[in-house]
Parts: C-alpha cells; sequence; structure tokens
C-alpha cells in the first residue's frame, strides 16, 4: 500500500529523476502482468506519486467470467455500466496488491533491476563530471593493478602505467592525481588516475598559480619525462605581469611547492615565444644558448653554446634537449662554436667534387674518380701515404690536395 511512497523516497536518497522512475514502474507492472493475460486486452498501469496509488485498469467483457486475468463477466460489467456488451472493453481498476503474488514477484524484480540500471547511469553522469580533474584521495592498499585510493565519492585506481616511477606510498598516505577516465564494472564504477600525464602537471599549476587560474598567464604547453624533468611553457597576456616570476614565486616559492607535489622532479618554466628561435633558445636555458640556426628546410636546428655549458645544455642522459625538441617541435643539435664550424665545413666538403680542390686538374681527378675518390670529404679523410699508393698521383700531388682538402 505504501509502495509509491516507499519509492518516493528511494528516488530523493539517490537522486533519481521521478518521471523516469515512473515509467519504470509503469513498464515493470506491465510486463509482469501482461504475461498473464490475453494478447487483445488491454491494460494501464496507472502509478501516481501525489496519490502514492499504483493499480491496473482493464477488463474485456465476457459472458461467463473463468477467473481469467483481465477478463470481467457481463453481469459484473452492467454493475459498472449499463451500456455494455460482449467482447467490449471496461476500465476496471485493481489495486496492485490484489494480484497473484508471482505476478508481485515478477514485477518486482523487473523494477529493481531498472532502478539500478537508472541509478548506476545516474552515478555514471555525476563521475563523467570528474573526468580531467584533480583528487585527493588516501591509499587504502595496493594490489597487482595498483594503488587503490578512496577519493570520497568512490574507490580510485592509480594504475601501475600512470605511476611514476621510483614513487613509492604506503597505506594511509595522501596523494594527488588526475583523473584519466571511469571504468564501469560488474557492480561498480571505477575511477582511473594519473600522476604522469602533463594535464597533472597543468592541473597543480593551475592550482598552485593564482596567474594561470585567472587566466592572466596561459599554459601554451607541457612536456614530460615523469620523475625525471618537466618544461612548461607559458605566455602572459598582460604585458605587467612577469610570467616567469609568477610561476616562480617570490624566492622561489611556487615552483618549490610544485617540485614537492611532483616528487622533487626538476620543473623549467620557459617563456614562450613566437620566434622559433627564440622559443628554441628559451627551451633549452636563455642563458646557456649563444646562437640558432633554423635549417632552410624542414623543423631541423642548431645550437651553438659554451664548452663548459654544452653538457647542461644537453641534460643528464640527454633529457633536457629531447625535452625542448619536444616542447618546440624541432629536431635539435647542440654545438659548440668549433663543433660547429666543424660540421659546415664537412657538409661543404661532403656537397663539393673533387675538382673544385686547388691542384686537382681534369687528368688528376679522372684518377681519383676511378679509385672512388668523388668528393673533397673523401679527399679529406684519405691519407698522403693512401693517395701516393694511387697510380699516376706523386708525393707532391698528394700533398698538395690533402692540404686543399683541409682548408677547403
Amino acid at each position: 500500500m505504501n509502495l509509491m511512497g516507499t519509492l518516493s523516497e528511494l528516488a530523493n536518497l539517490k537522486q533519481l529523476d521521478k518521471n523516469k522512475l515512473q515509467e519504470i514502474i509503469k513498464d515493470g507492472l506491465h510486463q509482469a502482468i501482461a504475461k498473464k493475460m490475453m494478447p487483445e486486452n488491454e491494460l494501464e498501469i496507472i502509478a501516481d506519486f501525489e496519490t502514492n496509488r499504483i493499480m491496473a485498469r482493464f477488463k474485456k467483457i465476457v459472458a461467463q467470467q473463468d477467473f481469467s486475468l483481465g477478463e470481467i463477466s457481463l453481469q459484473e460489467a452492467r454493475k459498472i455500466t449499463d451500456d455494455v456488451e460482449i467482447g467490449d472493453k471496461i476500465p476496471v481498476e485493481m489495486q496492485i496488491f490484489e494480484f497473484e503474488p508471482k505476478v508481485i514477484r515478477n514485477a518486482r524484480k523487473a523494477i529493481l533491476e531498472r532502478i539500478k540500471s537508472l541509478e548506476e547511469d545516474r552515478i555514471m553522469f555525476d563521475y563523467e563530471k570528474q573526468k580531467n580533474q584533480l583528487v585527493s584521495g588516501k591509499i587504502t592498499k595496493e594490489d597487482y593493478n595498483g594503488y587503490v585510493l578512496e577519493i570520497g565519492y568512490a574507490e580510485a585506481l592509480l594504475p601501475k602505467d600512470e605511476q611514476i616511477e621510483d614513487e613509492y606510498y604506503k597505506v594511509g598516505d595522501i596523494i594527488r592525481a588526475y583523473v584519466v577516465n571511469i571504468r564501469k564494472r560488474k557492480n561498480d564504477v571505477v575511477v582511473i588516475v594519473s600522476r604522469t600525464r602533463p594535464e597533472f602537471v597543468k592541473k597543480i599549476f593551475e592550482t598552485e598559480i593564482p596567474e594561470i587560474n585567472s587566466g592572466l598567464i596561459e599554459i601554451k604547453k607541457i612536456v614530460r619525462e615523469p620523475g625525471i624533468r618537466t618544461k612548461v611553457a607559458v605566455k602572459t597576456l598582460d604585458s605587467k605581469i612577469d610570467a616567469t616570476a609568477s610561476c616562480l614565486g617570490q624566492k622561489g616559492i611556487r615552483i618549490e611547492q610544485i617540485r614537492k607535489e611532483l616528487n622533487n622532479e626538476l620543473v623549467d618554466i620557459v617563456l614562450w615565444d613566437d620566434s622559433p628561435e627564440q622559443l628554441i633558445a628559451n627551451a633549452i636555458g636563455p642563458d646557456l644558448v649563444e646562437k640558432v640556426y633554423l635549417a632552410d628546410r624542414g623543423n631541423f636546428a642548431r645550437i651553438i653554446v659554451s664548452e663548459e655549458n654544452k653538457n647542461l645544455a644537453i641534460g643528464k642522459k640527454g633529457k633536457n634537449v629531447k625535452l625542448a625538441a619536444k616542447l618546440t617541435d624541432y629536431k635539435l643539435d647542440i654545438y659548440t662554436e668549433d663543433e660547429f664550424e666543424e660540421k659546415i665545413s664537412e657538409e661543404r666538403r661532403i656537397t663539393s667534387h673533387i675538382s673544385d680542390l686547388d691542384g686537382v686538374s681534369n687528368k688528376i681527378a679522372e684518377i681519383l674518380k676511378a679509385h672512388g675518390y668523388t668528393s673533397v670529404q673523401d679527399i679529406f679523410e684519405a691519407s698522403i701515404e693512401e693517395l701516393c699508393n694511387l697510380e699516376g698521383l706523386g708525393t707532391k700531388t698528394a700533398t698538395k690536395i690533402k692540404e686543399s682538402a683541409k682548408h677547403f
């Protein structure tokens, strides 16, 4: 008798849509009751939250009722209304408790299954709103899948492939992570979180740096080697604001707080510039770079640094230049001035024919070509002794063209 009142309380408690719940109840009852009726019988289910009533309305008029569900004798029908005949249908209401228990059990099962599905859909909708957000949670256990976190509204999983290498936690630790996905399992929903994604760093920056959160400073791009180094390219949208200083904070307090969250990972603030040369210099380290040369074609650049700054520019295990390349979308090579000049000379020698060398006549060129020497670089790499062994080439000529290649 109080079923609708109970379901109304359930709808409020589970934050379910009452209109959808009403349809579920009507469908569930219709499905259970209709199985007991003849196909031609009509059936209407009434479910009213305002009056807390559930009932079925139907009846086909027959000469003599044989207790078949959905039928009423002509005699009983004429007690309700005179203007009816056999075969007519008359709306007669039956309270749900008047049906046999099996019908009610089947209806209840169908309704509960649909309510559970409705609740899961609502939960999934709520969880979907948490995607791409930063969450805090307490580690409750560790298993073969990764760390399990309690994040308030659900359990979250930090899978092994979303963990920073060499970063370990114990049960009870509070950590922050980035929500990347929501997975629906048999009986529950699992929130998948990450600490390795660049988006995780972006959310940390938005949390710790008010100018980024307010939109005065824009994060243009983030590249990362989780646990080792991250480069964050920023651009100020207000000329009065120093983007680098804002990210570092007074005495570096903001960046240190961010590094602490990232387990002391190196974090470089890179000032964004529309000039590729300047952006590359900023990405490597503006204090380290002396000159940037862009290739005429393709995204290639050569960076000149001093001898003492070369290792810093390359970085430990090459991470600094590797991340700078990802940030700028350029293939980067680091040289000292001497190395660069030698590289340019080598390329010039490779692309120059032996006939361009001083002292190489057409006859000598033919001799060298016959033995596989076609470019100036071939002569540069050959020894004088090796050249003297060529028939038709003397020591004097070999020495002269060798010296010419050296200074080409």
